[in-house]
């Protein structure tokens, strides 16, 4: 199989493409995420996609493999939820995420022999109701603060996540499903 070249520093994305089997080589894009003001949760995670994957693609010897970048963000009521700066911020993203439904889009920008493929995947997420004793336990542990949202589905906070209407694997941070299907739209697997 091609190697895949990875635009993301992500750890889960990394680890959601090798357990679908591809041979990865990592290359953390180089670039500032500054995104135009106009744009939407949705639109705002292609952009960023296309502009890390662009990044690495002219960075190095990749325009014959595959390059594949993605962004994801966290929305509630239409705001964008990053990485909770502190304690604090990470206890105050939950209380706002408690026991309401959110939306996690991911953008996903691939590149492969002069053809492109940009999307973008949005699942639904609904939360329990959480005390403030399991907000504060939560945030004894490292997992909430380099994440959007200020939580992982597919780790400790799993406890939260009532119901998940879309990709889980989106949630997690890449949309492995669309993305394999865009491989086979470009030729990078057979169909």
């Amino acid at each position: 199989m091609t190697k895949i070249i990875l635009a993301s520093s992500s750890p889960r994305r990394l680890e959601l493409l090798k357990t679908a089997g591809f041979d990865l080589e990592v290359v953390k894009p180089d670039c500032e995420e500054n995104v135009p003001d106009a744009l939407t949760p949705e639109e705002t995670v292609r952009f960023l996609a296309e502009l890390k994957g662009k990044t690495v693609l002219n960075s190095g010897n990749y325009k014959d493999l595959p390059v594949v970048a993605a962004d994801t963000v966290v929305v509630l009521e239409n705001q964008v939820i990053g990485k909770p700066k502190d304690r604090a911020d990470a206890e105050k993203i939950l209380s706002e995420l408690s026991g309401k439904t959110h939306q996690v889009y991911t953008g996903v920008a691939i590149f492969f022999k002069g053809k492109s493929s940009v999307f973008s995947v949005r699942s639904d997420v609904t939360f329990k109701n959480l005390s403030a004793r399991e907000i504060s336990s939560y945030c004894d542990t490292p997992e909430p603060y380099d994440k959007a949202g200020a939580y992982a589905a597919q780790g400790m906070s799993a406890f939260m996540v009532r119901r998940i209407n879309g990709s889980f694997a989106n949630v997690v941070g890449l949309p492995v499903c669309e993305v394999v299907e865009q491989f086979q739209e470009l030729g990078i697997l057979e169909k």
